[in-house]
C-alpha cells in the first residue's frame, strides 16, 4: 500500500540524514587528527606545511602569475614596442593562440587583441 511506501520513505530518510551526520562527525575527526599524524604540533604549522608543498597553486593546478604592480596595487602597464609587434606577429603566424601570446611576452590578452587588430591579422564580423 502507499502509506507502507511512505513510511518506509521516511524511515530511509532518517537513515540519511543519520548516515550524513554520522559522517560529518567522523571527517570532523580525521581532519583535526591529520597535523598529529604528520608530526605537526599546532593546525597553524600544518597548513603553512601544507602551503608550502602545494607551492602556490591554484585549484586548477596551474601556478599563480607573479604580477607586477604599479602604484595603487595595480598591474603595471607593458611597454608594448615594435620588437614586441614583431614577435606577436611571428607567434600568431606559427598558430599559436591569443592566451599563448600573451603568457609568452608577458602581456594582457586584450593587448594582444589590440595588436592583432592593428596589424590586421583579426578577421571583422560582418
Amino acid at each position: 500500500m502507499i502509506t507502507d511506501k511512505l513510511k518506509e520513505l521516511e524511515a530511509t530518510k532518517a537513515k540519511m540524514a543519520s548516515l550524513e551526520k554520522l559522517i560529518a562527525s567522523q571527517l570532523q575527526d580525521e581532519l583535526s587528527a591529520l597535523p598529529a599524524q604528520y608530526g605537526f604540533d599546532t593546525v597553524q604549522a600544518f597548513i603553512k606545511a601544507v602551503k608550502a608543498a602545494a607551492g602556490g597553486r591554484r585549484k586548477n593546478g596551474k601556478a599563480k602569475m607573479s604580477v607586477k604592480t604599479g602604484a595603487g596595487g595595480r598591474r603595471a602597464r607593458a611597454t608594448i614596442t615594435d620588437a614586441t609587434r614583431a614577435e606577436l606577429k611571428k607567434l600568431a603566424d606559427a598558430g599559436k593562440t591569443g592566451p599563448e601570446i600573451a603568457e609568452a611576452l608577458g602581456i594582457s590578452l586584450p593587448s594582444v587583441q589590440n595588436i592583432k587588430k592593428a596589424l590586421g591579422l583579426v578577421k571583422t564580423r560582418k
